[in-house]
């Protein structure tokens, strides 16, 4: 800011702002003296008054007036409503039934929607506070021991289809092999160990189906987890899961499912889903983040910036599902330290408390993961989770919109996606990245450190 202590007219102060704008409170001042003189770049105050001499008045932080934005409340848990009675189902193969951003609207505002977030949010409700050590000595009924089979079964098939050594950092081809011999062995499981009919076996294994990565891209992400939310969630409308066993559902059935996938990932190396790994916190999953952060509200000392406290992780890990996801994410990156690698798991440690952290993931879930259309149009309706009336109707707008993107899709030999990033640069897996690395130098552990970390 530049002076000058003369003025055409009498002694005056100039001050000229950088960039030729006048300041805007300066501005405000001489806008209510009719008298004063405002030249093109130039704001001119007297100084016969001695108001340039003036220092500004200090106000106390109480008095200021509060610039802060109005801060969301969490989504609440809506009541989860009683199973339907099984005589009024029609079963059916679950399909997409969200074609448009108008089926997605209607999706949105439906009771299928509550359905969902009265399952995950109850979920949320039902282990805040309890450790995984709390439910070791509960006894596991009939329904949730057939659920272990089944994990086992697919894990078997691991070991009938080893992957290829490629020396690619991107999904392996065998992974499609694999998921084949778990679709031909989805609904025989489900008629054997739970006893159901053919077509309810059929759409309910479905939703297992769809929970294990897209054989097609390769790929993995949240939407394939919360596939895996809906299969428990079907077992559920058929009143096979109860409401006294959905603390073992979270503590027990859900670490199983992430234990399979992390060996699924290390096996195929299966790429983030989306060109970015953008729905995952990291790169594939959400729903360990959002229970386990339920789990930690009102803890008596472990705080949401002990993720980075290693011996904390080591002697909690077992106990906390945040905890432990956040351990995995620290092993399979190719260099040490939360800040380096996820930037914003290191932004959210800065919350003041869990009860923080679980309301932001409550916001996440509802915004980030069904509020995306990206995800949500590979979601299934079939009878147990049905699609709002008029959903998958589909306009001549939409249609020719959906043309143009397969044009698009067939001319770059993009994968077809009506509404995601097909354009975006396809992202290698980080457990890929990771196993390569170790391959290379020859050991099973010792990450890169960050130079003065």
């Amino acid at each position: 800011m530049q002076m000058a202590s003369e003025g055409t007219s009498g002694r005056s102060l100039y001050l000229t702002v950088p960039g030729g704008q006048p300041d805007a409170q300066i501005f405000r001042e001489m806008a209510l003296d009719h008298n004063a003189q405002l030249e093109p770049k130039v704001a001119k105050l007297s100084l016969e008054d001695g108001s340039a001499n003036k220092i500004p008045p200090l106000i106390p932080r109480s008095q200021r007036k509060s610039g802060k934005p109005t801060i969301e409340p969490p989504p609440r848990t809506p009541v989860l409503p009683d199973p339907p009675a099984v005589s009024s189902l029609s079963p059916t193969i679950p399909t997409r039934r969200i074609l448009s951003p108008q089926d997605h609207g209607k999706f949105l505002h439906s009771p299928t929607n509550h359905l969902i977030q009265a399952w995950i949010f109850g979920l949320c409700d039902c282990v805040r506070g309890k450790s995984v050590d709390d439910i070791q000595e509960v006894r596991r009924s009939a329904t949730l021991q057939n659920v272990d089979k089944i994990l086992d079964v697919i894990e078997g098939l691991l070991e009938e289809y080893p992957p290829l050594d490629t020396g690619s950092r991107f999904g392996n081809p065998i992974f499609r092999s694999f998921h084949r011999a778990v679709i031909e062995r989805a609904v025989p499981m489900h008629t054997e160990f739970f006893t159901l009919q053919q077509s309810v076996a059929e759409e309910v294994a479905t939703y297992l189906q769809n929970c294990l990565g897209s054989d097609e891209r390769l790929d993995y992400g949240s939407g394939h987890e919360l596939n895996f939310a809906l299969w428990l969630l079907c077992l559920n409308r058929l009143n096979m899961l109860q409401p006294s066993e959905f603390p073992l559902v979270v503590l027990h059935v859900f670490p199983r499912y992430w234990t399979l996938m992390r060996k699924i990932q290390s096996t195929y190396y299966l790429e983030p889903a989306g060109s970015h790994g953008v729905w995952g916190l990291d790169d594939y999953h959400f729903l360990p983040f959002l229970f386990g952060a339920s789990q930690l509200v009102d803890h008596p000392y472990i705080t949401p910036r002990a993720i980075h406290n290693s011996v904390i992780l080591d002697e909690e890990g077992d106990k906390y599902l945040y905890l432990d996801q956040i351990r995995w994410v620290d092993s399979v990156k190719t260099v040490k330290g939360i800040r380096w690698h996820s930037p914003m798991l290191d932004d959210i440690s800065s919350a003041k408390s869990w009860q923080k952290v679980e309301d932001g993931m409550k916001k996440m879930f509802v915004k980030e993961i069904i509020g995306k259309l990206p995800i949500m149009q590979h979601f299934l309706f079939g009878s147990l989770i049905p699609a709002a009336e008029g959903m998958g109707q589909v306009d001549p707008e939409t249609l020719r919109l959906q043309a143009e993107r397969m044009s698009h899709v067939k001319e770059h030999g993009h994968e077809p996606d009506y509404w995601g990033d097909c354009c975006g640069i396809k992202v290698p897996s980080t457990v890929a990245a990771g196993e390569e690395m170790r391959k290379r130098l020859g050991t099973a552990g010792g990450l890169r450190p960050i130079p003065f970390d």
